[in-house]
């Protein structure tokens, strides 16, 4: 994993530079489990576990981001820096970017059908990015 493309999106004004802190970054994990959990609901709207996997899924993106001392106000790119800061493969994170332009479509334009492969998808990355963001550590 490089942090040197990291720097780059600093430079350029993307991210920002902020130290990591312990408890943020505990915190934002704690609600990511808490959504993760809310999908185990019985009957759940497909709309609602789509939700709240979503939301664990950029909580956890967030909190790899933060845990490595990056900040970013926009979901794609805290998404896009997965495979750099949680060593998430291309693919998955990809997969994330669909979920966000489908979110944004459904938000934005109150349109769109949820399908059930890519729902399934985003909770099987979601609950990954839990064990790998666990696998970071604490803070050194």
């Amino acid at each position: 994993m490089t942090l040197e493309q990291l720097d780059n999106l600093v430079r350029i004004g993307k991210l920002s530079r902020e130290p990591p802190d312990q408890a943020q970054i505990e915190g934002l994990t704690a609600r990511a489990r808490e959504r993760l959990e809310d999908l185990e609901v019985l009957g759940l709207s497909r709309a609602g576990r789509f939700s709240a996997a979503y939301t664990a899924a950029h909580l956890l993106a967030l909190a790899a981001l933060r845990r490595h001392g990056y900040r970013s106000d926009n979901r794609y790119l805290v998404f896009q820096c997965l495979q750099h800061t949680a060593g998430m493969e291309s693919a998955r994170w990809r997969v994330l970017d669909r979920c966000h332009q489908f979110r944004n479509r459904i938000e934005y334009e109150g349109v769109g059908e949820i399908d059930d492969r890519l729902l399934d998808e985003l909770i099987d990355i979601a609950r990954e990015l839990l064990v790998q963001t666990a696998g970071l550590g604490p803070i050194d």
